[in-house]
């Protein structure tokens, strides 16, 4: 009797989730949401937040109107004038720890005469919305806002406090996220945490692949400063600074730093190797191999990347006239190194690969990211995302992926969050306008990743 018991309790359990998991589904409108989210986003292009200046309390205000009006307290942080941040909560039964929906206001600057379009008028174009911030990052947070307002509209049981954050100055730095962490931490001290992500694949209009960052690469810039004697241009100097710094850019840029994986990596190109077409399989399979690296290297550069700590020059300053040798010429290099890279270490090692001591190699930022460890494939939210995708892109595969670039869940790591970026599917083609001219994204993909937040965060916040 013990048995039969247990049994029909387990049905009975199987059935409330499978209810509980229809009821909110049942009131998620896929085609409402999708209008709505594509409607934000447009409206959130249209506010210029180019970074520098910023100017993101453009973006806190519009989305201050929008949060009165669907009747949520919120709290505006403007720490800088002109640069606030906007926070916002949904109480939950205190149960579970809080979940925090995060992106950032500004965006990165634009060459106006490289687009085909206005970068800052929303402009909706063969299926495809146009703008700058169009999926880095005012998709995200316009499709935060989406989720965030339907659970209010809904009046879902939450099993945890949802937190919605639009954070300012995340493009150069993450000064925006910093100073609310330092000064304003118990608006957002959480347990889980959403925020941007990169490489969601799309190929011929199928979902191939949803990305979950779980960690990143941090950026450790520097300059290299090459010093040598001033003179007239029609006399050739031995230590002519340009000449040093043009070997010493050189000699960085053609550079093959070593590859290796770590736990993320190493499950991300298992399950990538799953699903690649099968000329490409052997590349994943035995992805350190000098042969796959070759390939990586040619066909995706990304991917390189993405196994080794990066050294890319990438902006020269030199001279005053052309008749005139300068004394000093300065080169940019931008480094986006492994979480557990040594920096001192790796410091070192530039000095010997550069091999010249003309060059002076100085740290470009004053205050760098942390490099905090990544967060776990084995939590409640990873789950829920795994499960997200199985609902929008059945199928499709969840890969779980370090970033090249580094984005404002590095600050929350450091302070023991699970914190995991996702994004809109996209076209490799579409990917490469990622701070790059003519940046968009379909409307039909950004009305899928919106249905796959709202399952991911039903799935782990609601009642």
């Amino acid at each position: 009797m013990k048995s039969i018991a247990a049994f029909m309790l387990w049905g009975i359990l199987i059935l409330a989730v499978s209810n509980f998991a229809g009821a909110q589904e049942g009131s998620w409108n896929q085609t409402r949401a999708q209008a709505e989210t594509v409607g934000f986003l447009k409206d959130l292009i249209k506010l210029d937040t180019q970074n520098p200046p910023g100017n993101e309390s453009k973006i806190a205000q519009y989305l201050a109107a929008v949060l009165a009006r669907e009747g949520i307290p919120f709290e505006i942080i403007e720490t800088v004038p002109g640069r606030a941040s906007i926070v916002a909560r949904i109480k939950g039964d205190g149960s579970k720890r809080p979940l925090l929906l995060m992106a950032h206001e500004d965006v990165v600057p634009v060459q106006r005469d490289h687009w085909s379009v206005d970068p800052f008028a929303g402009i909706e174009r063969n299926g495809a919305i146009y703008g700058r911030g169009a999926f880095d990052d005012k998709a995200m947070v316009a499709s935060n806002l989406e989720v965030f307002v339907e659970l209010n509209r809904h009046k879902v049981p939450l099993t945890r406090d949802v937190i919605f954050l639009a954070e300012s100055d995340e493009e150069t730095g993450g000064s925006g996220m910093r100073t609310i962490i330092e000064k304003y931490w118990d608006r957002i001290a959480c347990e889980f945490a959403l925020n941007e992500g990169e490489g969601a694949g799309l190929e011929h209009g199928r979902v191939v692949s949803m990305t979950v960052a779980t960690g990143e690469k941090i950026a450790r810039r520097v300059k290299l400063i090459a010093h040598g004697t001033s003179g007239h241009g029609s006399v050739p100097l031995l230590d002519n600074a340009v000449v040093h710094l043009a070997a010493a850019v050189t000699a960085l840029g053609t550079w093959e730093t070593p590859a290796r994986l770590n736990e993320t990596t190493r499950e991300f190109f298992r399950r990538l190797a799953g699903i690649a077409p099968a000329d490409e399989r052997g590349w994943y399979t035995d992805v350190l191999s000098p042969q796959s690296q070759d390939e990586l290297r040619h066909h995706h550069p990304a991917y390189y990347s993405m196994l080794r700590t990066s050294v890319v020059p990438t902006m020269l300053t030199a001279g005053i006239k052309v008749n005139v040798i300068p004394s000093t010429a300065e080169a940019s290099v931008d480094i986006r190194a492994l979480p557990d890279e040594d920096p001192a270490a790796f410091s070192a090692t530039l000095v010997k690969v550069i091999n010249d001591p003309q060059i002076e190699i100085v740290p470009y930022d004053a205050i760098p990211r942390p490099a905090p460890a990544a967060s776990s494939m084995h939590t409640e939210l990873f789950a829920a995302l795994e499960h997200a995708q199985h609902v929008v892109a059945p199928d499709a595969v969840t890969l779980p992926m370090m970033t090249n670039g580094g984005t404002d869940s590095a600050n929350l790591r450091v302070k023991g969050v699970q914190a995991y970026g996702i994004m809109v599917p996209m076209t490799e083609i579409e990917m490469s306008t990622h701070h790059g001219d003519d940046e968009r994204i379909e409307v039909e993909q950004l009305g899928l990743f919106v249905h796959y937040e709202w399952v991911a965060v039903t799935q782990v916040a609601a009642r």
